[in-house]
């Protein structure tokens, strides 16, 4: 199948305010510690609300792509983030920490149905050797909305007179997502549904996904790469606020920094992986990321805002090429698979709290010990049980 670009302009479009969105996250978290005057535990229940929805509903988004296919589901899941982006002027106007987590909770089921119906539609959209390319391609679009957002979030959110408008980025965010639903709804994408004899159930779900192994520990891989990059985005304005004493507006623009750092690399992905094997290239960025986040913890080197923010430049292949690598060569299981790989994101909701808590008790720096980790984890994954090593070891079994 030839690439089919006018729908990829209109994912790229969407991809884009899923950067905003997701990267709002790590602008609300200080704004609302402020504002409420919230501890650190208390405001990762903002990750927590983001991403529990990826426990509730990628069974039911699975069925429904399934039922009615990925344009319908997309437009679900377009007009769900904007409802969820406008929620936040009620949480505003009644000063609710409570309408806030709601609203999230709302804009997050949303991204919870792009995340489920768009990775593996981008990877139906054009030759089976090109999905990795198109999946980062895309999510270039996402990086740039996580770069483009610290500073405009940050400049609308903290007006001259002291106010904190926490809100008032949102709205934009809602008027935006819903233009682009009207142009996907005006659209002639394709539908690319399950045929009618392709029962849906959800115990052959889990019985079929055992059957391919990569799928598996890709699900695991997914599971800690989301919570860590949630740690580390979540946390990184109140380490250099905390760490090394900058100011909200400083800190702020090395957050953009970081973000510009995983668009150009995003972008040069797209190059890089016509060269180096996807599951090499994730492994080798796990052990990078690994030494960056050693320095930042235990050494003070006068350049620790820019060792943080480099920390993007690995960050940036890893969501689009993990999903990629593990709904790898299965198929019409593909929407199936991405349902279960939108399980794993609910890592985000898992680690930051556990982060949160040791930032309380021992500082923000050695809370990073937790993404740390978590990339262990990953690049064990990326060196020993991705497919393409799997595939290796049983083919010289089967010689011997």
């Amino acid at each position: 199948m030839e690439n089919q670009h006018k729908p990829l302009i209109l994912l790229c479009l969407a991809f884009f305010t899923v950067g905003c969105m997701f990267c709002m996250n790590d602008i609300l978290l200080p704004s609302l510690i402020q504002y409420f005057k919230l501890n650190y535990t208390q405001a990762t229940m903002i990750q927590v609300s983001f991403y529990i929805t990826y426990v509730i509903f990628p069974l039911p988004i699975a069925w429904m792509i399934h039922r009615y296919g990925y344009r319908v589901s997309l437009l679900v899941a377009l007009v769900t983030c904007s409802l969820g982006c406008a929620l936040f002027y009620p949480a505003k106007l009644y000063d609710s920490y409570l309408f806030v987590l709601a609203a999230i909770f709302t804009l997050s089921a949303g991204m919870t149905v792009l995340n489920v119906a768009a990775n593996p539609f981008i990877t139906l959209l054009g030759k089976p050797e090109g999905a990795h390319i198109r999946m980062n391609l895309v999510q270039v679009f996402s990086r740039i909305g996580y770069a483009a957002t610290p500073l405009v979030a940050s400049a609308l959110i903290y007006r001259s007179s002291g106010e904190i408008s926490f809100h008032f980025p949102y709205i934009l965010l809602a008027i935006i997502i819903f233009l682009i639903a009207i142009l996907v709804y005006y659209s002639k994408m394709p539908t690319f549904k399950a045929e009618k004899e392709d029962k849906f159930s959800v115990p052959q779900l889990f019985k079929e996904s055992v059957s391919h192994r990569h799928l598996f520990f890709g699900v695991i891989a997914m599971f800690f790469y989301v919570g860590a990059e949630s740690c580390t985005a979540g946390f990184f304005i109140p380490y250099l606020k905390e760490s090394l004493g900058f100011s909200e507006k400083v800190a702020a623009s090395y957050l953009t920094l970081y973000y510009i750092f995983a668009a150009s690399m995003g972008l040069s992905a797209v190059f890089v992986l016509k060269y180096v094997k996807a599951h090499k290239l994730v492994g080798i960025f796990a052990v990078l990321m690994i030494a960056c986040y050693l320095v930042v913890i235990f050494l003070k080197t006068g350049y620790n805002e820019y060792i943080l923010a480099s920390l993007g430049i690995f960050l940036s292949i890893m969501f689009p090429t993990i999903f990629s690598l593990a709904i790898e060569d299965i198929g019409a299981f593909a929407g199936k698979g991405s349902a279960l790989l939108n399980f794993a994101i609910v890592g985000g909701a898992v680690f930051p709290p556990i982060q949160g808590m040791i930032a309380d008790k021992f500082g923000v720096h050695y809370s990073y010990l937790i993404p740390t980790i978590c990339f262990v984890v990953i690049a064990i994954y990326a060196f020993y049980f991705t497919k393409t090593p799997l595939m290796k070891r049983q083919a010289r079994a089967l010689s011997v």
